[in-house]
């Protein structure tokens, strides 16, 4: 059975600190938990966020697969986001893409992902 998988946004420096032990990010330290998106929400994220930068990966990350616990949380604008409380497992990462804006900074999900 296919699930549906969830998105991080996150530097390849910061992934590759943590490949072969558990991933932290800044805003697990400061707010407890790791941002993630859903197939349609991480474009708009990213164009938010981080539009125009061009040092980014997508983690592609299977939920069922995450040892941390997982909650969906509305961040303030009606919409429910994934949050990871607690450390992510790197074995729950099953695709690392990477996630370069376009020429006008914005970004788009990556074939084979919308």
């Amino acid at each position: 059975m296919q699930h549906t998988v969830i998105f991080h946004i996150c530097s390849s420096a910061l992934w590759a600190e943590a490949k072969h032990n558990e991933y932290r990010c800044p805003s697990l330290e400061s707010e407890g938990f790791i941002h993630c998106s859903t197939a349609d929400q991480v474009v708009e994220v990213a164009n938010y966020l981080f539009r125009g930068n061009r040092s980014l990966i997508l983690l592609v990350i299977d939920p069922e697969q995450v040892i941390s616990r997982i909650q969906y949380e509305d961040a303030g604008n009606g919409k429910l986001y994934p949050h990871i409380y607690g450390p992510l497992n790197p074995r729950a990462v099953i695709a690392v893409e990477p996630f370069e804006p376009s020429a006008d900074g914005t970004f788009s999900l990556p074939k084979g992902y919308a």
